[in-house]
């Protein structure tokens, strides 16, 4: 049977998210260290440097706030000034 996995909190620690002290718990689990805030519930990974490693890159495609909406029809266009060429067949 494997060993269980040790948490242990880190005195002194601010969370990064919500800045509070003494809230984050770290472990290593298959070589690569984790850490977990129970104040806000924020955790990540860390690298072999001990910088923090995001789960997925925000792009355009996974953020949801950034995705295009659809048009209000009640929205028109304006035109301040009239284009000839835009001029409509009489």
């Amino acid at each position: 049977m494997s060993e269980p996995i040790r948490k242990r909190f880190i005195a002194g620690a601010v969370c990064p998210a919500c800045q509070a002290q003494d809230t984050l718990k770290m472990w290593t689990q298959d070589g690569t260290p984790h850490r977990e805030c129970l104040s806000c519930g924020y955790s990540d990974t860390l690298d072999e440097r001990g910088n923090s490693v995001p789960k997925e890159l925000p792009t355009r495609v996974n953020i949801s706030a950034l995705k295009p909406k659809k048009p209000d029809p009640k929205v028109q266009a304006v035109q301040f000034f009239p284009n000839p060429k835009l001029k409509k067949p009489e």
